[in-house]
């Protein structure tokens, strides 16, 4: 689908073409034509003073009797016995939202042999039910099976609002789940608030970080989006009461057509972006794949993770899941390193949460240094391992960091 031209109203003045974020109006001799690209953002129909530009009819079919749906509810999600941090983030956010709308906030917990002391964990971040479903094909996460519970789930309780994390495993699932009660499912979400009327305002960057752009769901329940982690703020009341209530769902909810055979965990954990205290992060300035092995060492000196710039990951210099930004990851953590990153929005709109940023960059103007609490002014390639030299020594640490530690041909001055 795309943008709607009226070709007796149009002028071909321009401003449409002028106005598209993304360059999906070209003009020709005979009119403009519009790309398959167009997203239906709506700003070529704003500016059309000659009202040439129009929408087709998305979302504008009949009502849900939205009346019968109350609630909000978090995804809860259960990893290796333990609720990843962003559940807690989603609780205490839903929790506002819930008091504004007056209604309840519930948690879902899907898993196999659940820790009982779970539960009470997710009332402590401000949930006042936890729906509880236990089964053994919860075991292990698959999309169909995990899709397929909280579909029922949902048709039995009708909640209004649904709320789960951006994470691996929302990003895969989630959208299954809205297909399936044919709602609308807004990603990655960095706000949420609630309208005057009563609807779930989720805003998210769109057009590469350029826009922030507000959705809505009118017409079709739950509401659903997923959210960044680490992006809201957890706050655990410790005195908190609630309920706790096992569901029991039919078997056919279960059925899945795959198996999963075994669990491998990742060797890599300087990935795991998400969890860690202290991120280093490399961008182009680092030149080639081998040189990532100076920051590698950096972090496993400082129990941190690696992390990189788009930039750095389509060089093939390092994996995806290293990716920290706008389509990587979105974190927070105490200290954030950005070694020979320039600083581009795309890239600062995942990061710029971080109680403290240091930039390492030999170009003083790079933007990178805007956002940053430290500045550092120098060739990456002589500071970081004077750096990581200077850490040893105030430990107590003997070694030299050369050639042989750093596996890039780097040696101390």
């Amino acid at each position: 689908m795309k943008a709607i031209i009226d070709k007796r109203k149009c002028t071909v003045c321009g401003v449409c073409a002028d106005a598209c974020p993304i360059g999906a109006i070209e003009l020709k001799e005979a009119g403009i034509d519009i790309s398959d690209d167009c997203t239906l953002c709506g700003i070529c129909a704003d500016t059309c003073e000659s009202g040439a530009l129009s929408l087709p009819g998305v979302g504008t079919g009949s009502a849900e009797d939205i009346d019968k749906y109350s609630g909000v509810w978090v995804y809860a999600e259960w990893r290796e016995g333990q609720i990843h941090r962003v559940s807690h983030e989603l609780l205490s956010a839903g929790r506002v939202l819930a008091e504004k709308r007056g209604v309840e906030l519930s948690a879902v917990l899907l898993g196999s042999c659940i820790d009982g002391a779970i539960p009470p964990e997710l009332i402590a971040y401000g949930a006042d039910t936890v729906y509880v479903v236990d089964r053994p094909e919860l075991a292990h996460f698959t999309d169909e099976v995990y899709a397929g519970a909280l579909t029922e789930l949902i048709r039995q309780k009708r909640p209004e609002i649904l709320l789960a994390g951006a994470t691996s495993i929302g990003r895969s699932f989630i959208p299954r789940v809205a297909a399936s009660l044919r709602t609308g499912l807004t990603a990655d979400c960095t706000e949420l608030d609630i309208s005057d009327e009563g609807l779930l305002l989720q805003t998210r960057p769109a057009f590469g970080g350029n826009i922030m752009a507000t959705i809505i769901c009118p017409n079709r329940r739950p509401q659903m989006a997923t959210v960044r982690p680490k992006v809201m703020k957890p706050e655990r009341l410790c005195d908190r009461q609630g309920r706790v209530e096992a569901v029991e769902l039919p078997d056919e909810c279960f059925a899945g057509r795959v198996e999963v055979l075994e669990i491998v965990p990742e060797e890599d954990k300087t990935a795991r972006l998400a969890e860690a205290d202290v991120i280093v992060t490399g961008g182009r300035g680092l030149g080639k794949a081998a040189n990532f092995a100076i920051l590698e060492q950096l972090a496993k000196l400082v129990n941190g993770a690696v992390g990189a710039s788009r930039g750095a990951v389509e060089e093939g210099w390092i994996a995806p899941s290293h990716q920290v930004g706008q389509t990587g990851r979105t974190v927070a953590p105490t200290l954030y390193m950005a070694v020979g990153v320039a600083g581009a929005i795309q890239h600062l709109v995942g990061m710029q949460g971080s109680q403290v940023i240091v930039a390492v960059n030999r170009d003083p103007e790079a933007p990178i240094f805007d956002v940053a609490t430290y500045g550092v002014v120098a060739d990456l390639f002589e500071f970081i391992p004077k750096f990581a030299e200077r850490i040893r020594r105030e430990r107590g640490e003997t070694g030299e960091i050369g050639e042989k530690d750093l596996g890039c041909g780097c040696r101390l001055g």
